[in-house]
């Protein structure tokens, strides 16, 4: 508990994740949405990039004042990489769209 008010007078959000019958997710410290589609939406989260896979999704609700995002479909997988590597995966991302 204390950890959270520390990171909240620091400026930092704290990153939760809530998923409701793999159907709809509501995420808190969110910092940026990289990119998104109906099949993939990578964030940029407090943790580390995050990578939502699965079908037909959609981004419903996005608050980066907030850092919250709702995000609805069939959810397959939620998968993080290093806090460091976010220009990566939003470059590998690209070149994967412009092969």
């Amino acid at each position: 508990m204390e950890d959270r008010r520390t990171e909240e007078r620091q400026g930092k959000q704290v990153h939760k994740v809530y998923l409701n019958a793999r159907r709809t997710a509501v995420l808190s410290g969110v910092r940026d949405v990289l990119s998104f589609d109906a099949k993939e939406v990578y964030l940029e989260t407090e943790q580390g990039i995050l990578l939502i896979r699965g079908d037909e999704l959609h981004v419903n609700r996005l608050s980066l004042e907030k850092g919250e995002v709702d995000v609805d479909g069939r959810i397959d997988s939620f998968a993080y990489s290093d806090k460091e590597e976010p220009a990566k995966k939003a470059a590998s991302f690209l070149g994967r769209m412009f092969q």
